[in-house]
């Protein structure tokens, strides 16, 4: 027996397979050169914030406040939620107040207080595959049981019949992440009208609140033709856990928020929760500058017409070589069929061409790879002959 939590040992031993592949990049190209490795493994903004971040920041630390960087409440310095919420108030034609907001060390922080704050003894978490790879974790180490539902694989949207048969009296929250990570897949409003349905009726069933957990950093990583439905104005029982990550790229500086609105059941007691859960897991506060920075910048996003144009080529590009694919609505990922079972061994073969992508079986969905396109259009076109390479070795019928 170890003298340590072997569990503990296992994930501190293991990254995850994005970053397990970004290693391995990093070290090839010093072999080869990093112009010759087309990574597309890690899913790190690629665009710059736009110049309000940048002048935002100047101008706090220009006003020398004894109080920029010292510590704020626990959930968030008050003006900057105030302003955050008058923003939220604005943007989505729903009211809400400073109170309603707790600032968390990004999204991912965001998820495990929530997790935290609304675990009892034997509760089950709904995570609609695919999901991104941490959510297992992040539900397990925090006191729930997953429970993975499939999709409707033709549409990649949710399957309500599978969902409705994972409901139990054991169901605490559902999680959802629309634009979804890692198929790129934006739930229709009218596939969230029927889960919202689903989960009034079975919280009446079981006598007591299904939470819905939006998990939203690709909020704003929409393309052409596509809408994110704010999911608050469908189910009073949300959650909101976003991160400025994407919208203003800015991963490294872990900026986020979880929003509880006054209509969630026991709003108040789950609020003291989600407070008590940043507590006990030494968060202590979310950086203070950027506190500021986020309510200031609330609903700006940087340039994102580079993810429209690689999106774009490579869904077109791939299709045209004979791969299926599922068309993204958002974020900056393609979801891909591997065009042999294993999609592990797919991965390894385009490894072989220094074309780097992680296999998404640790998304819950083996069989099918993810590209993450957010880089230089130019890797994405010096990608594209590869790809068309590895189409002959595999037989594909390319469409004319």
């Amino acid at each position: 027996m170890s003298y340590l939590p072997e569990n503990m040992v296992q994930l501190g031993s293991r990254r995850n397979v994005m970053r397990e592949i970004r290693e391995y990049g990093l070290l090839r190209a010093r072999e080869v050169g990093a112009e010759n490795v087309l990574d597309f493994s890690l899913g790190n903004p690629s665009v710059l914030p736009p110049a309000q971040v940048n002048d935002t920041i100047r101008e706090l630390l220009q006003a020398r406040e004894a109080d920029i960087h010292a510590y704020t409440s626990a959930q968030g310095d008050l003006e900057a939620r105030e302003a955050l919420a008058a923003s939220l108030t604005r943007r989505f034609g729903m009211s809400y107040k400073a109170d309603d907001l707790y600032f968390t060390v990004g999204a991912a922080a965001g998820l495990c207080c929530c997790f935290r704050a609304l675990a009892c003894s034997g509760d089950e978490f709904l995570l609609l595959a695919p999901y991104f790879t941490e959510y297992d974790i992040f539900v397990r180490e925090n006191g729930g049981t997953p429970v993975v539902v499939p999709p409707d694989y033709a549409t990649f949207q949710p399957d309500l019949q599978a969902l409705e048969a994972a409901i139990t009296h054991r169901t605490k929250a559902l999680v959802v992440n629309s634009p979804n990570n890692p198929s790129g897949v934006v739930y229709s409003a009218e596939t969230i009208q029927a889960m919202a349905d689903l989960l009034r009726r079975k919280a009446a069933e079981y006598g007591h609140p299904i939470y819905l957990i939006s998990d939203e950093p690709y909020r704003e990583l929409v393309f052409a033709g596509f809408t994110a439905p704010w999911l608050p104005a469908y189910y009073d029982d949300t959650l909101v856990c976003y991160s400025y990550s994407k919208s203003l790229s800015l991963p490294g500086e872990r900026i986020g928020y979880i929003l509880v609105g006054e209509k969630v059941a026991l709003r108040q007691e789950v609020y003291a929760a989600i407070c008590g859960a940043g507590r006990a897991l030494g968060y202590v506060n979310a950086p203070s500058l950027f506190q500021r920075v986020a309510a200031a910048c609330d609903g700006l996003t940087a340039d994102l017409t580079v993810y429209q144009t690689n999106r774009d080529l490579l869904y077109q590009g791939l299709t045209r070589l004979g791969y299926t694919c599922v068309e993204p609505g958002g974020t900056f990922y393609l979801f891909l069929k591997s065009p042999e079972p294993d999609a592990n061994a797919f991965c390894k073969r385009a490894q072989g061409y220094d074309l780097l992508f992680p296999p998404a079986d640790d998304f819950a969905c083996p069989g099918w790879c993810r590209i993450a396109f957010c880089t230089g259009t130019d890797k994405v076109e010096r990608a594209l002959p590869i790809f068309e390479n590895l189409a002959r070795e595999y037989g594909l019928p390319a469409q004319a």
